[in-house]
């Protein structure tokens, strides 16, 4: 049975009786109509429950350790992945991986944030907050992708920049910094996809682009709800009001017009079928980038900077 959410418990019996009926079905291969039956049962809740999710909810959902990571994407949606490494200056931060790659017979630059599996991955990853050496990885991959003259794409996935002191020390800001000026200067067309978590500037870092795409139950974030309720209350338990009240969702951000499109996920979320939402993420990816191949690189540069100037302040 599948690892499920508190807000999921009313699946709990369902989950349990097609466990069971498929241990029976192995044995004597009998019941197939059951399960389908099961099944559809199962999908059917689990639209009802997924169609009312509050934000906290979603927070939940887009940290979901099975949740596919940049790797899962480029596995399954793309062919040819060459991941090169480092930042020619100090070290290959493992958080952000990134190359060359084909989707659909188009070469792109990929760069994304990658997070681990299990302990010792995510001790390996860095949990996906990347240290300065990787944002200049991610700005040295985009500038090659420019002299090559291939779109960058990027997949947003972090609960924010390593905050250590030997990152400041490093340069942490600046890094971030300058790769949002590379990010906004570059002169091929570029697409972001938040996959789970955008976090703050460690989100941002490579997220401005022409188009900035977001998976049905990611959430992208100035701090995580954890943070801001902290700082609001001085009480991280009021994290699922924070969530609320900071507009984090994709539907949320889709209504104030900060991004250009929300990515439909599988039933029941990405993690529930992977090879689904990765076709669905790819499909996203080459329609935003045949309309913008339609643009000249004057057009393409006026556009990009009426995007981010046109973004006002919100409040109620």
């Amino acid at each position: 049975m599948s690892s499920l959410f508190d807000f999921e418990h009313e699946l709990q019996p369902l989950e349990r009786e097609l466990e069971s009926l498929r241990k029976r079905r192995d044995a004597n291969g009998a019941e197939a109509d059951q399960e389908e039956r099961l099944k559809g049962a199962i999908d059917d809740r689990l639209r009802e429950v997924y169609s009312r999710l509050t934000p906290w909810e979603k927070v939940q959902v887009a940290r979901h350790r099975a949740r596919p990571y940049t790797l899962d994407y480029l596995q399954l949606a793309f062919t040819d992945f060459v991941e090169l490494h480092g930042d020619r200056a100090y070290a290959d931060d493992r958080a952000i991986v990134g190359g060359p790659a084909v989707l659909d017979g188009y070469a792109m630059m990929v760069i994304g944030h990658q997070k681990g599996r299990d302990t010792r991955e995510n001790v390996d990853r860095n949990f996906g907050m990347p240290h300065p050496e990787g944002y200049r990885k991610a700005e040295r991959l985009m500038a090659q992708a420019e002299r090559l003259k291939i779109p960058v794409v990027t997949f947003v996935d972090t609960p924010g920049a390593n905050a250590g002191l030997m990152d400041e020390e490093r340069g942490q800001a600046e890094a971030i910094a300058s790769s949002i000026s590379t990010m906004l200067a570059l002169r091929v067309p570029t697409v972001a996809v938040v996959i789970g978590e955008g976090g703050s500037g460690g989100a941002l870092a490579i997220a401005v682009a022409d188009r900035l795409l977001m998976l049905e139950h990611s959430t992208f974030t100035v701090a995580s709800p954890e943070a801001a309720a902290a700082i609001l209350w001085r009480d991280s338990a009021m994290a699922p009001d924070a969530a609320a009240s900071m507009r984090i969702t994709a539907q949320d951000l889709y209504g104030m017009g900060l991004i250009d499109d929300i990515v439909p996920e599988p039933v029941g979320g990405a993690h529930r079928n992977v090879e689904a939402v990765a076709a669905e993420v790819g499909r996203a990816i080459r329609s935003s980038l045949d309309a913008l191949d339609r643009l000249s690189v004057d057009d393409l540069m006026r556009q990009r900077y009426t995007k981010y100037r046109d973004i006002r302040f919100y409040g109620e």
